[in-house]
């Protein structure tokens, strides 16, 4: 297996995966591979996906920087995950991610079904060692400029106290890598600042947080605080997290519903919305999810991202994007050493409560 010097250069693509498949996948794939200097690898079906390429100018492998793997099967967004991702060995999730665990590539995107994703990399690409569940990470705008990184966002509806550890840890690492955060700050989604509020996970995880010494741990932080900016890593339980996207997600197109409606009221309102036109499209561009490509999914030996079912050629180009600086900072080494030293010391502090 390759380590993070040895990169390939590489990304794999799903073209199979999303609502408008291949079509957003193929044309992100291109963008990427012309605006980033790194090759794509997109996998699907031979008779959906080559003519589509043909029609974009491609003519053979490594043309334009984009490669083709074919798989015949694909994996639904209503299947079962576990039976799916085990009988259709054939289909694009796997394939994609064999390609990336034999180390043809150095990450994988995809914008179909979440849990065969998710199963797909554990099973095939694997867990870094002394990870017990990876978690999907997602980069939300705030009030400073800055986003703030929340996970986890739906890997893991159940949690115990030690997973939100090791989320901890792995969003400390991402921050730093990608997001280039010299000592980011890590809050503690919770009801109340303080250490008793909670429920009882978050009081269980609280301590364990704050005892890690190689954390900026700034203790529990409330739902308010994930807009303002005042904390770079929020910790969460998944099916928390995923609630907490999802409302945002439905919140900012709400808002720029409304906005757009009044704005558009008057003849007074829509000579100010001419003048503030600039402001206005920025504004879009700062909460549009396709800016930030997908949800990476820490924890796995290889960056997988996860895209949204309704991705556009955008989002794809920007997911790749990620893979790519993901790998180049190194993000994945960064975490695997993160979980060995907590580890380490949460053995060294058993031993001593044991009076070894």
């Amino acid at each position: 297996m390759r380590t993070a010097q040895q990169l390939t250069g590489k990304v794999v693509v799903d073209a199979m995966g999303s609502d408008r498949a291949p079509h957003p996948e193929i044309d992100g794939a291109l963008a990427a591979a012309r605006d980033f200097r790194v090759g794509v690898i997109l996998v699907g079906q031979p008779e959906r996906v080559e003519p589509e390429l043909r029609r974009c100018g491609w003519r053979r492998q490594g043309d334009k920087g984009v490669e083709f793997v074919a798989a015949e099967e694909v994996i639904g967004m209503d299947e079962p995950v576990a039976t799916a991702v085990r009988r259709k060995r054939r289909s694009s999730l796997r394939v994609g991610a064999r390609l990336v665990a034999d180390g043809r590539a150095d990450g994988f995107v995809s914008a179909g079904n979440t849990g065969a994703a998710m199963a797909t990399a554990k099973m095939v690409v694997g867990m870094l060692p002394g990870v017990d569940r990876p978690a999907l990470a997602a980069l939300v705008p705030t009030k400073s400029g800055r986003p703030t990184l929340l996970l986890d966002v739906g890997a893991n509806s159940e949690c115990k106290a030690h997973h939100m550890a090791q989320f901890a840890i792995m969003g400390d690492a991402y921050s730093r890598a990608v997001l280039g955060t010299l000592k980011p700050s890590v809050g503690l989604m919770s009801i109340g600042e303080e250490e008793a509020k909670g429920n009882d996970l978050t009081k269980e995880a609280f301590p364990l947080l704050r005892d890690l010494k190689s954390l900026n741990f700034v203790g529990n932080v409330e739902g308010r605080d994930v807009f303002l900016g005042s904390v770079d890593v929020i910790v969460t339980d998944g099916f928390t997290g995923n609630v907490m996207l999802k409302l945002s997600e439905g919140l900012q197109d709400a808002v720029l519903s409304l906005i757009k409606r009044e704005l558009s009221a008057s003849a007074i309102t829509k000579a100010g919305a001419m003048l503030a036109r600039p402001a206005f499209k920025n504004l879009k561009k700062r909460l549009d999810y396709a800016e930030y490509g997908g949800a990476p999914l820490l924890g796995v030996r290889k960056i997988v991202v996860v895209c949204h079912g309704s991705s556009n050629a955008r989002a794809i180009r920007n997911a790749v994007r990620n893979v790519k600086e993901f790998s180049e900072h190194g993000a994945i080494g960064r975490i695997e050493r993160g979980i060995a030293e907590t580890n380490a010391l949460e053995n060294e502090a058993a031993r001593a409560a044991a009076g070894e």
